[in-house]
């Protein structure tokens, strides 16, 4: 059942952005803003520390952004690598390494849908550093500006689910509803986000909020920092400090 699942969404994906194919890109609409960007060269640095009532996680990541073809295509790859801190325990490693494709099939003055297909691997290399599991992961947004592109709403669902990997591992079933708000001001921004998150594996929500400020700090540079905390019966931590640099080239 499972399987039929997935493969259903990526039918519907597939004649989604077969339909969209020749499309033009335009300029200044929602995907270009930080943290969602589409059609430049970006490599993204960033460090998230996480509390949980086992310890602590550090995740130092980087992120590579490629647009392609008529740059309403992008390549992601991610390459984390995580501290776990326990009380029994300190260690380092690389954990699950990510790649994904996106696809802008639908842009008009300032409203914009893109859909996203992530496949996570199992490839950390100590079981404390990642799920255990290959990870799919299909997703949609849509974006709009509101008062003449200072304020940008984007607004995505993304469901997870894992297809492979260790049988000594739960499975990953998760839906992530998440809306967040951007206000620019100069070269500033500031967003608030909340993520809903149900896990069907464990029947409980794993849900999470963050705001974050950002600033451009040169024509190519940009830096953020967002505080976060999980709330929700099966919250995965309890509160989480991120901050990131944005190089665009």
């Amino acid at each position: 059942m499972k399987k039929l699942y997935l493969l259903c969404i990526f039918i519907f994906l597939g004649i989604t952005t077969s339909k969209a194919q020749g499309t033009e890109v335009e300029e200044k609409i929602p995907f270009t803003e930080p943290r969602f960007r589409y059609y430049l060269q970006t490599l993204l640095f960033y460090n998230e520390y996480l509390d949980t009532d086992n310890g602590s996680f550090n995740t130092t990541q980087v992120r590579g952004l490629l647009p392609i073809g008529s740059k309403a295509w992008n390549l992601r790859f991610d390459l984390p690598l995580v501290s776990a801190n326990t009380n029994e325990t300190n260690k380092t490693g690389i954990g699950d390494v990510g790649m994904g494709i996106s696809y802008i099939p639908f842009m008009k003055n300032s409203q914009g849908v893109a859909v996203r297909a992530r496949v996570y691997a199992n490839s950390a290399v100590d079981p404390a550093f990642g799920s255990g599991k290959w990870v799919v992961m299909p997703a949609f947004f849509y974006g709009r500006y509101f008062n003449s592109k200072k304020n940008l709403w984007i607004s995505s669902f993304e469901y997870q689910q894992s297809f492979a990997g260790s049988s000594q591992r739960n499975d990953i079933s998760i839906g992530v509803f998440e809306n967040v708000l951007f206000h620019f001001f100069g070269k500033n921004w500031i967003a608030g986000d909340v993520a809903f998150r149900y896990n069907s594996t464990l029947k409980g929500y794993q849900n999470n909020a963050y705001v974050e400020y950002g600033r451009k700090i040169t024509p190519t540079n940009l830096v953020y920092i967002h505080p976060s905390v999980a709330f929700g019966g099966d919250k995965t931590y309890n509160y989480g400090l991120e901050a990131g640099v944005l190089i665009l080239f």
